[in-house]
């Protein structure tokens, strides 16, 4: 997508306006608009055709081009995360409508990182996955690469691009069905990538993983032939100031194992990668900003199969650091693999590590499908983690992270700890079974987005699928630490 500034009203195949109702009685306030489209927009206003009411959308055609005009609602009510859903809505819509080019006008709405924000609706509008579809002579793809905006800032709308681009990225992977990506794939691809944006790449095969005694990551991936892996990446700069690690779950289809699910819970699990998925993209947006951070990421990588080798209830396994775990449910996979994978994180010695995993459901029923579950053991951490999903338009909750009764039902008569405790607090108990995997003294914060990682319909930046959630948060993250 190419931008340009929009110096003074020009032609174009889509001018796009988004309006606040504030707006639509005090027209004078609108910058770079001709007379006649001045005209235009106050008759379609005193009729009522539009007031800028939340979520209106009219398109007018002009003799030369479509007049798009999208409502913001009260100005009280509108905010940056309004804009970016609005502007990514808006863009698809005129892409989709064969226009090549649009006009954006944003200078009114005078609000912070207006030119970040259209970077990453710009970047992210685009994107649908259709790879498997079938494209007939009536197909018409995407028309849209061309934007022209009174409110351009080159530097901010390039960092929006990466950010959107980011996302993307972790999304075609994600939306990827587990008959295309299992672990081996998952190692090729982060090799891939290292190897395009000169990152360090390391993978642990099967062998390597029963080396380093990572007994989470082998029981969960024991009953799939695609065998588990261990992928780390990482970007070191010069002189870093701080260091911080990644975390992914990638169970790449998780059926349950032999604790199977029931048909309907197991669709969309090819999703259950989306934490490593999300690691992968925010590596490739740290490759492209270059922050003066050295950035670890690390995906634990399995497919949860039932088979005659899988783990099975009443198994206990032995993770990385020496702790045993008794399995009582083979669907709780995850922190299984999570496990591992934290501990080989917590021996870099970083200043942070934050894990990303689509968990339990608990966090889904607790929290719905537009928030996810944040665990965290640091303070400062915690909002700087916050401040940043708020720039971002990506909300998590705190949760807590101290529960003397459910921290007591971790405990196993015969292991060191139980993988899976009761129904209630289910989104807690396994963030304090995580916990028992970070090393001392580590700030280290726990991203619960099952339910936040798919799109059951097309709104705002996200089409239906995968929606990367997350990683936006994390690269601006890393902007602030």
């Amino acid at each position: 997508m190419q931008i340009k500034r929009l110096e003074n009203f020009q032609s174009s195949d889509a001018l796009l306006l988004l309006l606040r109702e504030e707006d639509c009685e005090n027209l004078s306030s609108i910058p770079n608009l001709n007379d006649e489209l001045r005209n235009i927009l106050s008759a379609l206003i005193s009729r009522k055709d539009f007031k800028g009411k939340k979520g209106s959308l009219l398109r007018v055609p002009l003799i030369e081009g479509n007049l798009y005009l999208l409502g913001l609602g009260k100005t009280e009510k509108c905010d940056v995360k309004l804009i970016r859903n609005s502007l990514a809505w808006g863009l698809r819509t005129i892409g989709k409508s064969r226009n090549k080019n649009a006009s954006v006008i944003l200078a009114h709405l005078n609000y912070d990182e207006l030119s970040f924000a259209l970077g990453e609706a710009a970047g992210l509008c685009s994107y649908t996955f259709d790879v498997y579809k079938t494209k007939d002579k009536d197909y018409e793809p995407f028309a849209l690469t061309e934007i022209y905006s009174d409110v351009y800032e080159p530097e901010d709308f390039g960092k929006g691009i990466i950010f959107a681009d980011a996302q993307i990225f972790s999304r075609s992977i994600a939306n990827e069905p587990g008959c295309s990506v299992w672990p081996q794939v998952m190692a090729e691809k982060a090799e891939a990538l290292a190897k395009e944006y000169n990152l360090t790449c390391e993978v642990w095969d099967e062998e390597k993983l029963k080396a380093e005694k990572m007994g989470g990551i082998l029981a969960v991936g024991s009953g799939s032939k695609k065998p588990p892996r261990l992928i780390h990446l990482a970007y070191t700069p010069a002189n870093p100031k701080k260091k911080i690690a990644f975390v992914g779950k990638g169970i790449t289809f998780d059926s349950g194992g032999l604790n199977i699910k029931p048909d309907n819970y197991m669709l969309t699990m090819k999703g259950d990668k989306t934490g490593a998925c999300n690691v992968l993209g925010i590596m490739k947006g740290v490759a492209e900003l270059k922050p003066d951070i050295e950035v670890h990421g690390f995906l634990a990588c399995a497919e949860n199969m039932p088979s005659g080798s899988s783990y099975r209830p009443d198994d206990i396994i032995r993770a990385r650091n020496g702790k045993t775990i008794e399995i009582n449910n083979t669907d709780a996979e995850g922190r299984l693999v999570l496990a591992d994978a934290l501990c080989v994180a917590s021996e870099q010695k970083p200043d942070a590590i934050i894990d990303m995993a689509t968990l339990t459901g608990a966090c889904v029923v607790a929290l719905g499908k537009s928030r996810a579950g944040l665990f965290v053991n640091d303070d400062e951490l915690a909002g700087k983690i916050l401040a940043s999903s708020e720039k971002r338009g990506e909300p998590y909750w705190r949760m807590p992270l101290e529960d003397e009764n459910i921290a007591e039902s971790l405990k196993s008569p015969f292991a060191d700890l139980i993988n899976s405790g009761p129904r209630y607090g289910g989104a807690i108990f396994a963030a304090l079974f995580l916990k028992e995997f970070v090393g001392e003294k580590i700030a280290w914060a726990h991203m619960d987005i099952a339910g936040t990682d798919f799109a059951d319909k097309e709104y705002g930046i996200y089409p239906k699928g995968a929606t990367a959630f997350g990683v936006r948060t994390c690269l601006d993250y890393l902007l602030r630490v």
